[in-house]
């Protein structure tokens, strides 16, 4: 990661933070944990944002990318800061109990989150 991108991480966000805990003594699997967790949630998190028409992106392991259809772009922080920007986005407001969304949702889940592999 670059000094300027660097600077604007002001805190890791709670959603990166558990990965410490897995990698115990082993300091070389850090960075291939949280890449991969942070991988595995963009994907699920696509699940839902293809409902809205956005597709989110990790950028460089730091921040992520949502994008919409129409050529629009954000870049988010964390997570926690993505939900506001989404709505943005989609010019409505999220639902997360929209029984279309849930219908969408369970047309999906048959399809293997991380393309049938394990970590």
């Amino acid at each position: 990661m670059c000094v300027l991108c660097g600077e604007f991480i002001s805190q890791i966000h709670w959603t990166d933070r558990h990965v410490e805990d897995r990698v115990g003594e082993n300091r070389g699997d850090y960075h291939r944990y949280r890449r991969c967790d942070r991988l595995h949630r963009v994907a699920v998190i696509n699940k839902v944002l293809c409902f809205y028409g956005l597709k989110v992106q990790d950028w460089s392991g730091s921040k992520y990318v949502l994008r919409d259809n129409k050529g629009r772009s954000e870049l988010v922080q964390d997570l926690g800061s993505l939900w506001p920007v989404v709505q943005k986005l989609a010019g409505r407001p999220l639902d997360p109990l929209d029984p279309i969304l849930q219908a969408a949702l369970d047309e999906t889940s048959e399809e293997p989150v991380n393309g049938g592999r394990d970590g």
